[in-house]
């Protein structure tokens, strides 16, 4: 009984032996990734904080907003295009669409 258990605690300290060096080599090869990134990237700036898009129920609804304003503009443009001919005059409907957005949204979203 004894030699049997020898056998199988020498197989199971083989099979151990087995991973620690796979593991091993999964570390080294992590590592020496790491490093050739390092010298590859270290010269590259980092960004201080990585922009992120605001979540919660104010950001959501102004982006609604911001939205639904946009496809309005986009509607009316649409429409001068498909019934105007005149290119000055769809130039024209375009320019004073983006410098009277700021002023639409704030009349459809005039918060009181």
């Amino acid at each position: 009984m004894s030699k049997e258990r020898a056998r199988r605690r020498a197989e199971r300290e083989r099979e151990q032996a087995i991973k620690q060096a796979a593991r091993a080599r999964v570390d080294e090869r992590r590592q020496r990734r790491a490093r050739r990134r390092a010298a590859l990237t270290g010269w590259v700036p980092r960004p201080s904080k990585p922009a992120s898009r605001q979540t919660g129920i104010l950001a959501r609804r102004n982006r609604q907003q911001v939205v639904l304003t946009l496809a309005l503009l986009v509607g009316v443009n649409v429409l001068v295009w498909v019934f105007v001919p005149g290119w000055a005059a769809r130039a024209m409907a375009l320019l004073v669409s983006v410098l009277v957005a700021p002023v639409v949204h704030l009349m459809l979203f005039r918060r009181s």
